[in-house]
């Protein structure tokens, strides 16, 4: 069997190929590869172009530099109050050295995973039922800083773990139902006094305010009565003091005394015949057949007075 040259061509061409392509390796960004040189670690191959030897080296293994979320898979803790709670996470973390996630650990996500879930019921187990609804952010940080320390040694940081579900035996979730049912119930209770504190404060404060109110209105209508009366007597006054000095003007005049006289008179008769009409018993002048005796006396009287 004849082995042409073409043939030797082709082979070596294809072997040529073969060398290029494991020679030059491309690697993606936010990737990291380890490269073994005869069954050893050699080097980690960053994202671009990277020339390895054929048949010496070997990329062993790939990592993913990118956070990656890992599902913690549900577990039952128990409290510190002797209560069964099924807890669901998701954790978060990255591989910051491929040399260490390469050698440090068999199954680094399986470590992980496994450490997630022992240090979460150690925390739950120190926490009572209701404190775990609570205090989520602290258990979360918990887990996190007690599986960051260990994974430190695997090449992993682990970002953050998140609580997803807390489920707590369906007896329990009725209990606390009936316990919140009654808490808000109380509470209504309370608001409703308050409300009916309330009212009776605001009813007596308007009593009291319109208490004042009337008060005050009184004071004042008392104050312009008195006002009003002190007025009135000084108006009567002036009017008299006016009348009188009318009076006393008009005297003065001729024949002003004889018609001062003549009006005293019939005063003086007039109130002897009131007199007569509203009492029991009359007293009666001696002259009082002779009307112009009467009208004489009176006079005299008026010229006795001035």
């Amino acid at each position: 069997m004849e082995i042409t040259f073409g043939s030797v061509t082709l082979v070596l061409f294809v072997l040529a190929l073969v060398f290029v392509f494991k020679t030059i390796n491309v690697v993606p960004q936010q990737h990291a590869w380890v490269v073994e040189r005869l069954g050893k670690y050699h080097s980690t191959l960053g994202p671009g172009l990277n020339i390895v030897i054929p048949f010496i080296d070997r990329i062993a293994y790939k990592h993913v530099l990118k956070e990656i979320p890992l599902d913690v898979p549900p577990q039952v803790c128990i409290t510190k109050d002797n209560t069964q709670l099924q807890v669901d996470g998701i954790l978060y973390f990255q591989v910051t050295d491929a040399m260490r996630a390469s050698y440090g650990s068999s199954n680094y996500i399986a470590a992980i995973t496994q450490l997630a879930q022992t240090t979460l019921r150690s925390v739950i187990g120190r926490m009572e039922l209701d404190k775990t609804f609570e205090e989520r952010d602290h258990i979360n940080t918990t887990v996190v800083n007690a599986i960051d320390e260990s994974a430190a040694n695997w090449g992993v940081k682990v970002l953050r773990y998140e609580i997803k579900d807390l489920t707590p035996p369906t007896e329990i979730l009725h209990a606390m139902q009936a316990q919140i049912t009654a808490e808000r119930g109380k509470r209504a209770l309370i608001a409703a006094s308050e409300g009916r504190k309330q009212e009776q404060i605001n009813i007596a404060n308007g009593e009291r305010e319109a208490n004042i109110a009337r008060s005050e209105g009184e004071k004042q209508a008392a104050i312009n009565r008195a006002q009003g009366e002190a007025a009135a007597i000084v108006a009567i006054a002036d009017a008299t003091a006016g009348a009188l000095r009318q009076v006393g003007a008009a005297i003065k005049e001729p024949g002003g005394e004889e018609a001062m006289n003549l009006k005293v008179a019939e005063q003086y008769v007039d109130a002897f015949g009131k007199l007569a009409k509203t009492n029991n018993s009359l007293i009666v002048p001696a002259n009082m057949g002779d009307m112009s005796g009467l009208i004489a006396t009176a006079m005299q009287v008026v010229k006795t007075q001035k």
